[in-house]
């Protein structure tokens, strides 16, 4: 089973802005080549397909696409391989915000 972890602002107490903003994401995410971004992320298994809606920022790694979940003004990621860790910490760098499991 995959870690989930979510990238916010919500446990910092500076004069930062606290939620993410789909804008904000948008104009991050438009700088960095290997993300596109989709309001729906489709799962594909051997018999079924389902669809989900939101606000996913694709992460092209190798040949797999990696969703990161913009969900009430923080980021969502699951941790299926470990080449996510440091793009996530990355990312959390660069948004001044932290990372916690959950």
């Amino acid at each position: 089973m995959n870690q989930r972890f979510r990238i916010t602002r919500s446990m910092q107490q500076n004069n930062v802005e606290q939620s993410l903003s789909l804008e904000e994401c948008k104009h991050y995410f438009a700088a960095k080549p290997d993300f596109t971004y989709s309001q729906v992320f489709t799962v594909k298994g051997p018999d079924t397909l389902m669809s989900i809606d939101g606000d996913f920022f694709m992460w092209k790694h190798e040949d797999v696409e990696i969703p990161f979940r913009l969900y009430l003004g923080d980021l969502y990621v699951a941790i299926s391989n470990e080449a996510i860790v440091p793009k996530m910490l990355e990312i959390a760098t660069d948004l001044l915000a932290d990372v916690v499991e959950g």
